[in-house]
This record gives C-alpha cells, structure tokens and sequence, in this order.
C-alpha cells in the first residue's frame, strides 16, 4: 500500500489533534485536560501523542480531608477538661462498658459523687434496724402465725422469727430491707430521710451490693429518678414488692420448717408442765 503524502499526513495530523473531537466524547473537566495535555505535547516533541495526567476534583478534596483528620483528632485529645476515649471506663454504667448518659443509675451516681458526704457510721449503727428486742412469743402467738403473714410480720417475735428462718435460705436481706424501709417512714427530718434513703439503696438497691434485693425494672427505674430528692416514701413501692414475695415464697416454707415446728412444740410443752 501506498503510504500517505506529507500534505495528507499534515491533514490527519491536524483533524485528530482538534480539541472539539475529544469534547465529544469526554466530561467537561476530563476534556479540557486532554486538551491541555495535547497542546503541550504537540508543541514540545510535535507529534500528536498525549499525556493523560488529569486528577478528579473529588480526590483533592479526599486528601484534604484526609490530612485534616489527624490535625483533629491531636487537637481533640489534647483539650484539656474534654474526655477522651481514655476517660470512659471512669463514665461507665453499672449495666454496660458504654457511657449511656441516659442511664438512671449512672445519674444517681454522679449525684452521689458530687454531693458533700458526712460520716454515715453512727448513724447506721444507732439508727438502721439489725435485731429487734422482743420478748419470747407465747403459744398463742405462734398458732396465729399459721393463720397469715400478716400476724407474723405484725408483732417482733414473730419477725424474729422468720428472719431466723430466712438466715437460713440465705434471704435475709429481705426482711432487713422490709425493717429499713419501716424506720424510714417514722423520719420527718429532711438531712435524715436522704441520709437514710442512701444506705437504704447502697445495701439492697444496688445492683453491687451483696444484699441486693430482687426488684423489677419499674421499680427501680422510679426509685432512681426519685433518689434526686428521696421522700420517707421513696420505697413504699419496692418495700410492698419484697412483702408480697416473702409471702409467697418464703411464708409457706416457714410454716412447714422445723424452726417453726420445734418452736411451737417447745411451748406446747411449757404450756403443759405449767
């Protein structure tokens, strides 16, 4: 074949190399940077082949963001008075390693931290309820206990008792906590209520007591928002929740143990010799 005369060659030359050929078939920016790229070559080596060195916009914007990052992140952490990813375990919930602000417990907590504590020892010595003084039941007071837990829980014998009883299923704190919440009501002074109402949740509401008392998630939810400003009733809702259980549960197996059964023979036969 024939090869093409200089004057043809210098006619392709120049129809290929014509900018308005590649903007049809090229984006706009990606067009104008062919064009660029063939204008220089073509007037540095005078051939029409071409350097495709465009860069998209994006990917600068990409890097930028990229190398601003780092920038912040050192500035963020070394902000002083701002927690970091370090000072989480010190935010911590109870229930769960995240810092759930929300969280009810977390809330009283804080509030406990924050607030100026005094000495609770004397006062949980002298004030909170840890063996009644009573005198020895009388066999007529022992049939009344198989009649209802009402009858058991109304005299200190009886209570006695049944916390004997209860030592011995390991569920003591029930009756403790039921006492507590008892002494609680008599208070009307207001730097005693809170003081007590705080031993109160830090021995049977807190789920890091070992004298925790099995509550539902209600009723600790509403004694949570109401330890912001505890009442003498800030329990009244728990404290008839641990009653109703004790009835159930721990009342029948009372009734059929042989502390109560050794007790009221034992009178039976005081009563006889007598």
């Amino acid at each position: 074949m024939a090869s093409p005369s200089q004057d043809n060659q210098e006619c392709l030359q120049k129809h290929f190399s014509r900018p308005s050929m590649w903007k049809q078939f090229l984006p706009l920016p990606r067009a104008e940077g062919y064009k660029a790229n063939i204008h220089q070559t073509m007037e540095n080596e005078g051939i029409t082949k071409a350097v495709h060195d465009v860069k998209p916009m994006r990917s600068e914007q990409t890097e930028m963001r990229k190398r601003q990052m780092p920038a912040a992140q050192e500035t963020t952490s070394s902000t002083p008075g701002q927690p970091g990813a370090g000072d989480r375990g010190s935010n911590t919930c109870c229930f769960c390693w995240c810092c759930c602000c929300s969280c009810s417990c977390l809330t009283v907590r804080n509030q406990e931290e924050q607030r100026p504590r005094r000495p609770s020892h004397e006062l949980r010595r002298e004030d909170l309820p840890t063996c009644e003084e009573s005198p020895s039941p009388t066999l007529e007071e022992v049939n009344a206990w198989a009649q209802s837990f009402d009858k058991v829980m109304l005299t200190p014998a009886g209570r006695n008792a049944f916390r004997e009883f209860l030592r011995t299923e390991f569920s003591e704190e029930n009756m403790l906590f039921w006492m507590a919440c008892e002494e609680l009501k008599k208070e009307a002074n207001k730097t005693i209520i809170e003081e007590k109402a705080r031993i109160i949740y830090e021995d049977y509401i807190s789920i890091l007591s070992p004298k925790e008392v099995s509550l539902d998630s209600r009723v600790r939810e509403v004694i949570n928002r109401n330890m912001v400003e505890p009442s003498q009733h800030i329990f009244d809702d728990a404290q008839l929740q641990i009653y109703t259980l004790m009835h159930r549960d721990s009342y029948p197996r009372f009734m059929n143990s042989a502390l109560y059964k050794d007790l009221l023979q034992s009178l039976a036969e005081k009563s006889v010799e007598a």
